[in-house]
């Protein structure tokens, strides 16, 4: 039979306090489980990066203790549960049995869930890493408990893990960022739009950002240089021409305009006669992050998209099927790259713009990182020896597609035509 205080007593007032203390415990232990629980790893971690100076500091004083999230979550619930038990034990020794009940579910309601959790909702990070050394300590007590059963959840449902976006959704992401969405975001359309790019960029082949053939610019190797072809390059505004043999889909290499400055229009020089310098090929299929390394890299800014013939895809069918998966190479010698897939992705429409892109030189010699050591190698590796050589030639299981520059990648990072002092736009009637 539960005993009955007097108000007045001493007892009457311990009760009192421990039902408030009761209720507070409770209500503190409802909302850090929805304010601690809410956090993944990820978010933590930028903020304590990338935060505030504030919120950096409770990210670091929070990230200790969620680590063990079935630990924590286990520890707080076993805390909940033993106050919101202890709860109608020391209201029924104050009011009848009914009454206790009815308090109790009232005051664990209101001041134990609705209230703790919409405030922990809001200001989780802040009330979190105040209480974190309190936390840690309701941790080591309720640890002979709570531990076996975050292993068994640990085992069951597998430990914690870092939720992280996919490329789909973290564009969704931006997008939801940007000033243009009306959420409040601070990212411009320009600044969405180039990340955007970004996250595409590895879904992009050389054959969506090539420029066919048939709409480029390049010269014979036994041409002449004479003054009307010399008007022709200044007029078509490119620093790189490509040079073919016999056929314009036979691209041997290129010809950087500049070194044409000292060419005398008279002499009516032989292209063959200037420094051509070699140009790589490169798989229709390859992505485009792997062709902008290999054009970070010094070697060329240009290079020609070869596709495999319906001949040679018969005749390494067998092989390929044994090693489906290879290392993409780029082949600076005039060689057949190796594919990383023999898959092809269908060639995409280009745009109304008809142009040929060439990326020009700049002048900053100030390279970064690993693209420094790029420049030690010997400056004549790169420049097609003709004298006595035999002409290289594309390979009878291969045809040049198109060609792409270090600026059609730009352009697909950018997500938007690049235009200098000497293109021409062709709009579609």
């Amino acid at each position: 039979m539960a005993v009955e205080y007097t108000c007045c007593s001493p007892g009457f007032f311990i009760h009192i306090v421990v039902v408030v203390f009761l209720v507070l415990f409770a209500g503190l232990m409802s909302g850090l489980t929805l304010g601690l629980m809410s956090m993944s790893l990820v978010d933590l971690e930028v903020l304590a990066r990338s935060g505030t100076p504030k919120d950096r500091k409770y990210a670091a004083k929070i990230l200790p203790v969620v680590k063990r999230q079935h630990l924590l979550l286990c520890t707080l619930l076993i805390s909940n549960a033993a106050a919101m038990e202890a709860l109608p034990i020391f209201l029924d020794g104050l009011v009848a049995a009914w009454v206790a009940i009815l308090i109790s579910v009232t005051l664990i309601l209101l001041f134990g869930e609705i209230i703790p959790q919409s405030v922990c909702s809001r200001y989780g990070l802040a009330i979190g890493a105040t209480v974190a050394p309190f936390v840690r300590v309701l941790v080591c007590i309720c640890f002979p408990v709570a531990y076996p059963i975050s292993k068994l959840l640990d085992f069951l449902l597998g430990p914690g893990h870092a939720a992280l976006f996919r490329r789909a959704e973290l564009k969704t992401l931006v997008d939801l960022h940007g000033n243009e969405a009306g959420k409040g975001g601070e990212l411009t359309h320009d600044e969405t739009t180039i990340i955007a790019g970004a996250l595409e960029l590895s879904e992009k082949t050389a054959g969506d950002a090539m420029t066919r053939i048939s709409d480029t610019f390049a010269i014979d190797i036994n041409t002449k240089l004479d003054r009307e072809l010399m008007n022709l390059i200044l007029e078509k505004g490119h620093s790189r021409v490509p040079v073919y043999y016999e056929q314009r889909t036979n691209i041997i290499g290129l010809i950087l305009v500049k070194n044409l400055l000292t060419v005398h229009p008279d002499d009516e020089v032989p292209v063959k006669n200037v420094t051509i310098r070699r140009i790589p090929r490169v798989q229709e299929s390859l992505p485009l992050y792997d062709i902008l390394n290999e054009f970070q890299k010094g070697h060329s800014h240009m290079a020609v998209v070869v596709r495999q013939s319906f001949k040679a895809e018969d005749q390494t069918s067998s092989s390929t099927a044994c090693n489906p998966v290879k290392e993409v190479k780029i082949d600076m010698d005039g060689g057949k790259p190796v594919e990383k897939s023999p898959m092809e992705r269908s060639l995409k429409s280009k745009r109304s713009l008809q142009k040929w892109k060439s990326f020009p030189n700049s002048g900053n010699n100030s390279y970064r990182g690993s693209r420094s050591k790029k420049w030690t190698k010997d400056l004549d590796s790169d420049i097609l020896q003709l004298d006595g050589n035999p002409l290289p030639k594309l390979p009878e299981e291969e045809e040049a597609v198109g060609i792409i520059t270090m600026e059609d990648v730009i352009e697909e990072l950018l997500q938007e035509e690049i235009f200098d002092e000497t293109d021409h736009h062709y709009e579609e009637s």
